[in-house]
This record gives C-alpha cells, structure tokens and sequence, in this order.
C-alpha cells in the first residue's frame, strides 16, 4: 500500500517535472547569470579580481563591467522566453572565457595540478553544469524536430 503510494507521487511528480522542467531550468540560469552579473556591474562580485587577472592583457579596464553586462543580458533573455535563442547564443560565446583561468592562470585554481581545486577552480569547473544546462535548453527549443515551427 505504502509503495503503491509513493509510486503514484513519483509519477505526479514526474508527469509535472516533464511539463515544468525546461521552465524551472530557464528561470534558474536566468537568475543566476543576471545575479552574477548584476554584481559585476555594481563592483562587487567576487569574481572581479579573478577575471581582471586573467583578462589584463585585453587591456580594457571596464572589460568586467562589459562582462557584467553580457551576463545580465543572458540572464534577460534566459527570463522572457521569445529572447531564448539569443541569450543561448550569448551564453555558448561567453563560455571559452569562462574556463580561461584555468589555462591562464592556473595558480589561481589550483592548489594541487591537476586535481586540487582552489575555491576559484571549483567556481568556474560549476560551469561544466552551466554548459550542460545550456545544451538541455537548446535541446528543447524544437519539441517535434527541426522542421517544425516551435
């Protein structure tokens, strides 16, 4: 009786998720990317010192606050679901720049090559998640394939 129970909310629960996920998913990385580059925009991101270090030879001084900027465009985007496609591009061009310290400067993100993780490493490896929730969304942009007119 009690499995019987939970069977049936676990179904629920998933008929929902599948009617709901894409949306939640959506609304999320919008939030974060406007929060995080909200932060940037206003001089308080955590992050800023970490992009300044690695982008210095850019040679732009405000380069984070343009970063800020991109990000809370994605985030806007990300929000109104006629802008998707566009904040999705966005965020597949902003990404290589994402894992740049990992290359560039490296003794940011390690304490340990090429396992030990400084707290900057796991800030930007989280964005393997990004990067596969953008591939989910995109994969969602045409419910009956790409000769449909969703």
């Amino acid at each position: 009786m009690l499995k019987e129970k939970y069977f049936h909310a676990e179904r629920r629960l998933s008929l929902f998720l599948k009617k709901h996920s894409i949306t939640i998913l959506r609304i999320a990385m919008g939030i974060i990317y406007f929060w995080y580059g909200f932060l940037k925009v206003i001089g308080i991101s955590p992050a800023e010192e970490l992009v300044f270090r690695t982008t210095h030879w850019i040679g732009v001084h405000n380069f984070v606050i343009f970063l800020g900027y991109w990000e809370v465009a994605i985030g806007l985007c990300l929000f109104i679901r006629k802008f998707n496609r566009l904040g999705l591009l966005l965020l597949f061009l902003q990404f290589p720049g994402t894992f740049l310290p990992l290359f560039l400067t490296p003794e940011d993100c390690f304490t340990i090559f090429p396992y030990g993780l400084t707290l900057e490493g796991q800030y930007i490896l989280k964005n393997l998640i990004l990067v596969s929730a953008g591939l989910v969304l995109i994969g969602s942009l045409y419910k009956k394939g790409p000769s449909s007119s969703n």
